[in-house]
């Protein structure tokens, strides 16, 4: 592990977050002896945030308790294109006003993980369609464009690996990367800004804002990466049968959120408590190193820590308690993740099979019956090994719910309505 003389770098390079940078040294020197500003991107696609944009803005987070100042780009004018970035389509065209709205659901993300204010380290967080929707497009393809190669831009990976596939590119979407170097230049401007960071994916439009803001402006920037997220097993770490692991508990509940950390590999424990969790390194190393089953302990102290970075230490602590009662009691804990079902649906039956897939507890009515096969499945803590089960009124319990569980960890309710 490199040894940085900056405590910012040495904080994310203890915390396995660094994957490259542009100019190590420069860096490291800028960040040991002044207040350094640096940002990190995120298009507004969704309401939410999800698990892959965690890691950069736990970036930010080193960055403002190292002493520099974080800036949260919100991509109110690049969301407009769509980053076409290892993509095999074009993303759907977003109005104003989703944008808008998609920016008011991320915004709640960063109030929690970040301190914004006046001060000289505290967040800012601004949006690139204050300058991006204002551009001459004349003037911008004068003063912009004509230090971009076309040659070099279809060289980037995220680029030829569409045209390779022979998967159309539209003009549109070429535009992006010039839109997203010119943020850097704009950034530098308006802030001082001398950093840019983002996963290691993005490394090719980062690099395109370093080279812009030199041509341009005769300055120094830097770009920092951070590895993609991948599993022990080798798996892309984020989904779940019920879908993407979103950030904002209207998608994605707390209870989820905790849960889906308790299911952590064991070779993966200790590099997502450094990743995910503000423990001090010499704690982390302590549960890294547990063994049998107090490495279940350590997993459940990473999913309390993970969902209170995210959601609050309140929801977090909620949502263990949950677990336990759930896990540990053989109790009801009404807080469980809940589908709502019509009455009259129940009244006639619904098939285990479509109900498992409507709680999330499977993708597919396939997964479900498999799951059902191998006697995973129970209904009110009863294991059901009829694929063509129904579920009625009769499975109701006094609380008001069905509850259908499969494996000991996985849990959701049904309820009538």
């Amino acid at each position: 592990m490199a040894k940085f003389k900056s405590d910012f770098l040495n904080a994310l390079s203890e915390r396995e977050l660094i994957h490259q940078i542009s100019d190590p040294e420069a860096l490291d020197t800028l960040a040991a002896t002044t207040t350094i500003t640096g940002y990190v991107g995120y298009d507004a696609t969704a309401t939410s945030l999800h698990i892959g944009n965690l890691i950069s803005a736990t970036m930010l987070y080193w960055m403002q308790e190292t002493g520099h100042r974080p800036i949260a780009l919100m991509g109110g004018g690049t969301s407009m294109v769509g980053d076409p970035s290892f993509r095999d389509d074009q993303r759907k065209l977003l109005t104003i006003e989703q944008i808008a709205t998609n920016i008011d659901g991320i915004k709640r993300i960063f109030a929690r993980m970040l301190k914004f204010g006046d001060g000289p380290t505290d967040a800012v967080m601004v949006n690139n369609a204050d300058w991006l929707l204002k551009l001459n497009y004349v003037e911008f393809l004068r003063d912009v464009g004509r230090h971009f190669s076309v040659n070099r831009m279809l060289s980037f990976d995220s680029v030829k690996l569409r045209l390779d596939r022979e998967q159309s590119l539209s003009f549109l979407e070429f535009n992006y990367m010039i839109m997203q170097g010119y943020d850097f230049v704009e950034l530098s401007r308006r802030y001082g800004c001398t950093l840019q960071m983002g996963g290691s994916d993005q490394w090719g439009n980062i690099i395109n804002g370093v080279d812009l803001s030199h041509r341009m402006d005769s300055k120094q920037l830097f770009a920092l990466t951070t590895p993609l997220l991948t599993t022990a097993s080798g798996a892309k770490m984020g989904k779940t049968a019920s879908g993407a692991v979103w950030l904002n508990d209207e998608l994605f509940s707390p209870y989820e959120f905790w849960q889906y950390f308790r299911n952590t590999e064991d070779a993966d424990v200790g590099r997502f408590l450094k990743i995910f969790t503000r423990l001090p390194l010499a704690e982390i190393a302590r549960l890294a190193a547990l063994g049998g089953a107090e490495l279940n302990d350590a997993k459940k102290i990473l999913a309390t820590e993970a969902t209170a970075v995210v959601h609050s230490r309140e929801a977090a602590e909620q949502a263990l308690s949950t677990a336990e009662a759930t896990f540990e009691t053989g109790s009801l804990d009404l807080s469980l993740h809940t589908v709502e079902l019509g009455r009259t649906t129940l009244a006639g039956g619904i098939g285990l099979q479509s109900a498992l897939v409507a709680a999330g507890l499977a993708a597919s009515n396939g997964e479900a019956r498999r799951h059902i096969a191998s006697g995973a499945v129970k209904v009110n803590d009863t294991t059901i090994t009829d694929e063509r089960h129904l579920l009625t009124e009769r499975d109701v319990l006094p609380e008001g719910v069905i509850k259908l569980s499969v494996g000991r960890k996985k849990h959701a309710l049904i309820k009538p309505v």
